[in-house]
């Protein structure tokens, strides 16, 4: 019952705040770089806002997975190279937020998939990451991606992929490995990427932001 009360409230913090149109940027605890990337959301809500007619908010919060803020977020992002823990009073705000229609970008800067695996286990117990197929409709919103996501930077030189939770027939967690998305997302000084390739990560970036917002 208290359960079934929390999630009716939950769902309500989160319709009210859904209105606010903005990004959150994931702190975590483990000594992980959440902070990683510093440039790149701020450009990724750039691109939204001008080439998808969208009024995101230019500043990017930043908010704790136990924090209540997170309902106020239709979309949050974490990132990183190293380790990562929720708390059980973490993993079960997280849990919530997501249930009632919270969605969790997980970008893989290199070395974060064995600790975002283990912690999102904690989250979600029931469920296993799925890799997307081509045709998910996450790569078909404005940009079509009919090969999956870009390449951006080498790291093992596996192909990209993406995977995500899915919880009663609706994606609630996507992964992103292999492929670096928020580093293609910063200044192109930060990794000398070409202006192709960061474009190739906004392009994405923005399908992800108008499936969450769109959904």
């Amino acid at each position: 019952m208290r359960k079934h009360i929390l999630m009716i409230i939950s769902m309500l913090l989160f319709a009210a705040a859904g209105s606010a149109q903005s990004i959150a940027l994931l702190k975590y605890r483990g000594g992980g770089d959440w902070y990683a990337n510093p440039t790149s959301l701020p450009n990724l809500v750039a691109f939204c806002n001008r080439q998808l007619g969208m009024r995101l908010k230019t500043e990017v919060p930043v908010v704790e997975a136990g924090s209540r803020e997170l309902f106020n977020y239709p979309l949050v992002h974490m990132t990183g190279h190293g380790n990562v823990v929720f708390s059980d009073e973490e993993a079960r705000n997280l849990r919530t937020y997501l249930l009632s229609g919270g969605f969790l970008h997980v970008d893989d800067n290199y070395g974060l998939s064995p600790y975002i695996r283990r912690e999102m286990k904690k989250v979600f117990p029931e469920l296993e990451f799925v890799e997307l197929p081509f045709s998910h409709p996450i790569f078909h919103q404005k940009y079509a991606f009919s090969n999956g996501l870009p390449k951006i930077h080498e790291h093992d030189a596996k192909p990209p992929q993406a995977f995500g939770l899915v919880y009663e027939g609706r994606l609630v967690c996507l992964f992103t490995y292999e492929c670096d998305l928020g580093d293609g997302w910063e200044d192109t000084a930060v990794h000398h990427d070409s202006e192709e390739l960061h474009r190739k990560a906004l392009e994405m970036g923005a399908n992800i932001v108008q499936y969450v917002f769109t959904k």
